[in-house]
């Protein structure tokens, strides 16, 4: 089985358009010493849910559809 634990020390960040006061935000951090570069993804109301892990490709074919749906 493969080890699915998110390294330490990485560094999450929320998007500026977030806020404190709960909602619907996520977090994203750059993890460059996965076995390729990649981008992941949680829940700021539960950090410690579940991670969701994206080559940088598919991250940002992600943020554009989502720019484009939410106009």
């Amino acid at each position: 089985m493969a080890n699915n634990a998110m390294p330490t020390g990485i560094q999450w960040r929320k998007s500026s358009y977030s806020s404190d006061q709960g909602g619907e935000c996520v977090e994203v951090a750059d993890i460059p010493a996965a076995p390729a570069p990649t981008i992941a993804i949680r829940d700021s109301k539960n950090p410690a849910g579940p991670t969701l892990t994206l080559d940088p490709a598919t991250f940002t074919t992600f943020l554009n559809w989502a720019a484009t749906t939410a106009e």
